[in-house]
């Protein structure tokens, strides 16, 4: 136990435990990602490290350690053997001034190079090896050409951060350091920039700093970043579509619940990270982590045949080929898309019924609205169908819910886009035995197969095989139709509880 009295947490440790703005990482899960490089490399006085978005420096400081170690006998003079490391093989890259700062402290105990308290009495200038340089955005037609920021939102004075990050707003990263060359890129990149809508439509950024490394052509790469991109995320799809097909992917640590990888944070659909290697494709050790533990590693491939997402637990993957095998349609298609009214979540109606009146469930209550003015989806008024809140399960921690409660949506009843329609069926019966359906935990095991996030939008449905809705439908059944075994049914119960 350690003695509180003098007992001293790293400062980084408890920086990584700060805010949700930016996301720092704790040195314990640094090590974790330099732990997947050979350790022959850390031998190596010509090896190359570069941190493209450094904000604590945690990074750079924790590969110092481990040359320092792996470098003694080759250069016995710490003094000398600090100087190599320091300038000569890490390098970082600022994503502002005040991280360029902190960075500095971290790794060359002070925030200039050439300061006098500097553990490298080489250096010449005041930032080192750990650049930063303001970097402006290029602004075409009220987007930046290389992050898509927003001109109106980032389009700033002087005074305010810019946001645009030097890695990845230039054609040329090479020309960064010279057209030096880099053995590892490893980093924690900004996650997304606001588009000035809803958060769900935030700008992802880490792909970009994903691929922009990936130019530079290093031995290894390896990143920390939103997990959202293995089936979804907001133009995410040729991202995914790359990295799905990239046979250099050897390595995947998934963390379906972020907290477990940062602590006090919350980032929708988890995060991973994961090592490229360059010279040596092959099959991917794929390895999920909930709490305290960790999945038996599977090395498989990420792409699995039929599908355009990546299956993240590795227990999944054979009761989808069990589903799959059946050949059955789709309930996807029964699925609306957003607005399937072409209403609003803001819209109300009026809240006392007149002649010609629809009923219309909107945010909080239901209200009602003039058939008349319904342009969308005008067929499906008068039918029987099924409501279900767009927006899932708001919960990070498994099990849980994944979609919202089902309701009866009767015959000339709408919704505003705060639910999707499911239909049309014959009956009310039809109705309830697709809700009994759909509360089931196999259901919506299939849909968090592909959600990603809080929003349970139409695509998510698309693994579920539709039943013959003149019964009603348990677990049980399903169980048995599908042939899922005891320890698979074991395992959805791990992830989804039973509807409440």
């Amino acid at each position: 136990m350690k003695n509180q009295t003098n007992y001293n947490p790293d400062v980084l440790s408890c920086l990584a435990n700060l805010s949700n703005d930016e996301v720092f990482t704790p040195p314990v899960l640094v090590n974790q990602m330099l732990d997947l490089l050979p350790a022959e490399i850390w031998k190596s006085k010509e090896t190359k490290f570069l941190d493209p978005v450094s904000k604590s420096g945690v990074f750079l400081r924790e590969i110092v350690q481990r040359l320092l170690v792996g470098l003694e006998k080759e250069i016995p003079n710490h003094q000398e053997r600090l100087n190599h490391i320091y300038q000569n093989q890490v390098y970082g890259i600022g994503i502002t001034e005040l991280t360029s700062l902190l960075s500095r402290r971290s790794v060359y105990c002070s925030k200039t190079a050439n300061g006098k308290y500097s553990v490298c009495d080489n250096f010449k200038n005041e930032q080192g090896n750990i650049i930063f340089d303001r970097t402006e955005h290029v602004w075409e037609n009220g987007k930046c050409k290389f992050c898509g920021a927003s001109q109106a939102e980032y389009d700033r004075g002087e005074q305010l951060e810019t946001h645009a990050y030097q890695f990845i707003h230039t054609n040329e990263p090479s020309k960064i350091f010279n057209n030096m060359k880099f053995d590892v890129i490893i980093g924690n990149p900004p996650y997304q920039l606001s588009t000035g809508g809803s958060g769900v439509q935030a700008m992802p950024l880490y792909d970009k700093f994903v691929l922009q490394a990936k130019k530079l052509n290093p031995r290894f790469l390896t990143m920390i970043i939103p997990a959202r991109w293995f089936s979804g995320g907001f133009g995410l799809d040729s991202f995914r579509d790359e990295l799905l097909n990239d046979r250099r992917i050897r390595v995947i640590h998934d963390y379906p619940e972020a907290i477990d990888c940062f602590p006090g944070v919350q980032i929708k659909g988890g995060v991973c990270y994961f090592l490229w290697d360059r010279d040596n494709p092959g099959l991917c050790g794929v390895t999920t982590h909930q709490g305290d533990k960790a999945s038996k590693t599977i090395q498989r491939t990420l792409l699995e045949k039929g599908n355009d997402f990546f299956v993240r637990y590795n227990d999944a993957i054979s009761i989808l080929h069990k589903v799959k095998s059946f050949n059955e349609d789709s309930i996807v298609e029964q699925v609306s898309s957003q607005k399937p009214f072409g209403l609003p979540t803001t819209y109300r109606g009026r809240r006392h019924q007149k002649d010609g009146d629809i009923l219309l469930y909107e945010n909080g209550g239901i209200s009602y609205i003039s058939r008349n003015l319904i342009e969308k989806n005008k067929e499906l008024i008068a039918k029987y169908k099924v409501f279900i809140p767009r927006a899932g399960s708001g919960s990070d921690k498994f099990p849980h819910s994944i979609l919202g409660k089902p309701f009866f949506g009767c015959v000339n009843s709408i919704s505003t886009e705060t639910y999707l329609a499911i239909g049309p069926f014959k009956n009310k019966k039809e109705c309830l035995n697709v809700i009994s359906y759909i509360n089931t935990r196999f259901f919506r095991f299939l849909v968090m197969l592909k959600k990603p996030t809080q929003d349970a939008l139409r695509k998510v449905y698309s693994l579920v095989p539709v039943q013959d809705f003149s019964e009603s439908w348990t677990d049980e059944k399903l169980y048995k139709k599908y042939g899922i075994t005891k320890e698979e049914q074991a395992f959805i119960d791990t992830l989804i509880r039973p509807m409440a």
